[in-house]
């Protein structure tokens, strides 16, 4: 099992900046990799960001130039850098990890199985 931490939320003027940070903990050894996603009211889940294990990352099209995801494996916590932010980016973040994947011919499929409890990110105008 793993256990996830999110810290780092909280309210920021437009144009603003906030870290966010996942401390994980448990079954270090059996992540894959981790991302990030986000909720807003009204509107569906999606990931903003992740990392793999061996240090490549994916950052969404809506925040790319803006976001970034890093990690210090010494502190097992992965962070998400949030440059830039717009009243569009508030939202319940959460970190995510990935304990198995799915292999297909051309992708390899995270399975984002451990879950944290979420920090809120609030951009005011």
């Amino acid at each position: 099992q793993v256990q996830l931490v999110e810290s780092g939320g909280g309210l920021v003027q437009t144009g603003g900046s906030l870290r966010l940070s996942c401390a994980a903990s448990g079954s270090i050894s059996s992540i894959l990799a981790m991302a990030w996603y986000r909720q807003a009211p009204g509107k569906q889940r999606e990931m903003v960001a992740s990392i793999t294990s061996d240090g490549s990352t994916n950052i969404v099209d809506s925040v790319k130039g803006r976001f970034t995801i890093s990690r210090d494996n010494a502190k097992n916590t992965v962070y998400l850098h949030m440059n830039s932010l717009k009243p569009e980016d508030t939202a319940g973040y959460y970190c995510a990890a990935a304990t198995w994947e799915v292999i297909t011919p051309d992708n390899i499929e995270y399975q984002y199985d451990c879950w944290g409890q979420g920090t809120q990110v609030t951009v005011s105008s």
